[in-house]
């Protein structure tokens, strides 16, 4: 990640000036609460997504910076709006935005970047981008919705878990990988080569998050570990325990989900470890990095392309 954000670091900084400048409003409590949430040390892999795609083929104006900035703040308001959903206290290692600014601050704010980020695209000036943009926006909505209806449920299939991260999470990452083809000119066949790196990399990124909220270190991840359980939501570790683990433990963890709470984490942790369930989700997100860096392998070479590459790799090997 270190090599990738070396490569991207010029590009990053005039990201960051349009960051700066968007985010501007009259308003004094918006610009502190968007400040905060944006410069809280996130890993920009969307509006890094943005700026490969762009450059494996060969782009070489400023769109990609504005581009970059409108993936961001929607990811950013989608943060806002889970927090308040979760009831999250720490995301990144600091206090969440609505821990310290509350919860209809954070939720208006979440609004306001919303909003701002569809004028941005009206800005640019392409339907095409704005039709991407609006309907990864609305099926990231419904994903968040799935997520709602699922939580506490014991019986939801492993299918139905991908279908809600392919929403929620997925999603937005395909979004940023084709807006980086299309500005950069790319027939249909390469956009939907990058949309599909873009997919199958967010899938990879959140099947990852999953294991690291059983076997994550809570300085290094930025949250409270176990806080899935906690909140009743059945990830794939827990999905695949109450497949393949014991009667027994299958019953814990039903309980555990139905109901949420910690009360029985380490012994849930510890059957999750036994039964290989981590190692199973690690191995799924394997699949879909492969997938990943197949669908673009027809790029011609160039330090954008090696950066997918690696970017792929980062998310499947990554301890935060």
């Amino acid at each position: 990640m270190q090599a990738i954000q070396a490569f991207l670091a010029a590009d990053m900084l005039q990201v960051d000036e349009v960051i700066r400048a968007r985010l501007h409003s009259e308003v004094v409590l918006v610009s502190q609460v968007a400040e905060y949430i944006i410069t809280s040390g996130g890993k920009r892999l969307r509006p890094a997504l943005v700026l490969l795609s762009a450059g494996a083929l060969g782009y070489r104006g400023i769109q990609h910076y504005e581009l970059a900035t409108v993936v961001e703040f929607i990811h950013t308001a989608t943060l806002l709006h889970d927090d308040v959903v979760d009831e999250s206290g720490l995301r990144r290692g600091r206090a969440t935005a609505n821990a310290l600014f509350g919860n209809a601050a954070s939720v208006l704010v979440g609004d306001f970047l919303y909003s701002r980020a569809f004028q941005m695209m009206v800005d640019v000036g392409q339907m095409r981008i704005m039709e991407i943009l609006s309907d990864a926006t609305n099926i990231i909505a419904e994903g968040e919705v799935l997520q709602l209806m699922n939580c506490n449920n014991a019986d939801l299939g492993e299918a139905d878990y991908l279908h809600v991260i392919r929403y929620k999470t997925a999603k937005l990452f395909e979004a940023a990988a084709r807006l980086g083809a299309i500005i950069g000119g790319a027939d249909s066949v390469t956009e939907a080569s990058l949309a599909s790196y873009g997919m199958h990399l967010g899938t990879a990124f959140q099947l990852i998050d999953d294991v690291l909220d059983y076997s994550g270190d809570n300085a290094e991840i930025g949250k409270n570990v176990g806080d899935d359980l906690a909140e009743g939501k059945a990830t794939l570790p827990l999905l695949y325990l109450l497949k393949n683990g014991t009667d027994a433990q299958a019953a814990l963890v039903r309980q555990a989900i139905e109901n949420g709470g910690l009360a029985e984490f380490e012994p849930i942790l510890a059957a999750i470890n036994a039964c290989g369930a981590l190692a199973y989700t690690r191995a799924q997100a394997q699949r879909e990095i492969e997938l990943a860096i197949a669908a673009i392998g027809a790029l011609p070479p160039s330090p954008s392309k090696d950066s997918l590459v690696s970017l792929a790799d980062f998310a499947v090997s990554r301890t935060y």
